[in-house]
C-alpha cells in the first residue's frame, strides 16, 4: 500500500525557498514553477523555477485497494506532502474497515512519508508514502486456538463465586 511517483523523480520539500520579484534572465529557460527560486545550485542543471522534472512529476498508487491516485496524476509541490499523507490515511481507514467486516482486530498500523532530492534542481520533495498494517483474525477451527480457549476456560472456573447468597 504505497503511493509512488511515475516517470520523473519526486515532489516538494524543505529546501524550497520562494523568491518573488525575480525576473528571468534573458536566454534562461522559461519559468515552469512560478514563485520558486531562480538560483541554480552548484552542480545542478536548473533552478527550482525552471525545473522540468518537478513540473512533470506524477504520482500513482501501487496497491490493490480502491483509493485515490489509481491513475497517475500531477500534484503541485506545495500540496504534495498533505495529499500523500491524506492518501496514506485512506489505507489506514481501509485496514480498520476490513478488520471490522471480517471480525479481526488491527494490531498495528504505521505510515511512512518518503522524501528525496530532485536530480535536476536539487530541491527536496515528497517522493511517496507507504502504509503497513497488521490485522489479527480469529481462527476458531485452528486446534491451537481451541486448546488456548480450553486452558483459559479452566483458569477462569471458580473465579466468580458468590458466597454471600
Amino acid at each position: 500500500m504505497k503511493i509512488g511517483m511515475l516517470g520523473s523523480y519526486g515532489m516538494y520539500g524543505a529546501m524550497m525557498s520562494p523568491v518573488s520579484g525575480n525576473a528571468p534572465v534573458e536566454g534562461s529557460k522559461p519559468i515552469l514553477n512560478p514563485g520558486e527560486d531562480m538560483q541554480v545550485s552548484p552542480g545542478r542543471k536548473s533552478s527550482p523555477a525552471e525545473c522540468e522534472t518537478c513540473k512533470e512529476r506524477k504520482y500513482q498508487d501501487g496497491s490493490d485497494e480502491m483509493v485515490s491516485f489509481k491513475s497517475a496524476a500531477h500534484i503541485s509541490p506545495e500540496a504534495a506532502g498533505a495529499k500523500v499523507r491524506a492518501h496514506e490515511q485512506e489505507h489506514v481507514v481501509n485496514a480498520y474497515e476490513k478488520a471490522e467486516q471480517k471480525g479481526g482486530k488491527v494490531i498495528s498500523c504505521g505510515v511512512s512519508i518518503k522524501t528525496a532530492i530532485c536530480p535536476e534542481c536539487g530541491r527536496s520533495y515528497v517522493s511517496g508514502g507507504q502504509t503497513r498494517t497488521a490485522i489479527s483474525y480469529p481462527n476458531e477451527n485452528n486446534p491451537y486456538t481451541k486448546d488456548r480457549k480450553a486452558v483459559q476456560g479452566m483458569a477462569l472456573r471458580g473465579s466468580n463465586l458468590d458466597l454471600a447468597g
